[in-house]
């Protein structure tokens, strides 16, 4: 599941993203004669390499009218419970859309490179009114190609991005996060 609010479900169906990070859980510190130590608690990734994973889309938005009931005059009706307009309540055997896990790792979230930043979806992209167009080229999330928010580098649209997304504060706090590479499959 890609966040909606920021594109990047469909920056994923574009082929702009072909990476993401997961916050890994149960990860803390013990200190052994004077040594900080990070300790990972036997966690597994969540999705293995050669994984097929369903892009969760609302049915409206992928055209799949799964479970429809009829009005009075006997017209189709979407229930509320449904996923028409919600992408949490669909079935992934119901989704046109898959990603094949390529990769898996786990790293700090601050080790991200600016080539991964490109992955995850952050593009260059004219964000200026100036004469001078290559002084007027910034780094931005792909839902934002207007540049309403121009960074001067890849890390940090991300940065500001993974805040936005996981909460205030996730980029500073540098947490352990689950890499995943995939590719669209057709």
């Amino acid at each position: 599941m890609f966040n909606d609010k920021y594109n990047l479900t469909q920056a994923v169906l574009d082929g702009k993203k072909t990476q993401t990070r997961r916050i890994v859980k149960g990860v803390y510190s013990i200190s052994c004669g004077g040594v900080k130590t990070d300790m990972v608690d036997n966690h597994r990734p969540y999705y293995e390499v050669g994984e097929v994973v369903a892009v969760a889309q609302s049915y409206c938005d992928c055209g799949n009218l799964p479970d429809y009931e009829f009005d009075e005059d006997g017209y189709p009706i979407m229930p509320a419970r449904s996923g028409f307009f919600n992408k949490m309540f669909v079935r992934a055997d119901l989704m046109p859309n898959k990603i094949r896990i390529t990769d898996v790792r786990v790293e700090r979230l601050q080790d991200i490179s600016e080539e991964d930043c490109l992955k995850e979806g952050i593009g260059k992209y004219y964000i200026g009114f100036g004469t001078d167009m290559v002084d007027d080229m910034g780094f931005t999330y792909s839902f934002d190609p207007k540049g309403k928010h121009g960074f001067p580098n890849a890390r940090d649209a991300y940065a500001s991005l993974i805040d936005k997304i996981s909460g205030k504060g996730t980029w500073e706090n540098n947490p352990y996060v689950f890499v995943y590479d995939f590719e669209l499959v057709k």
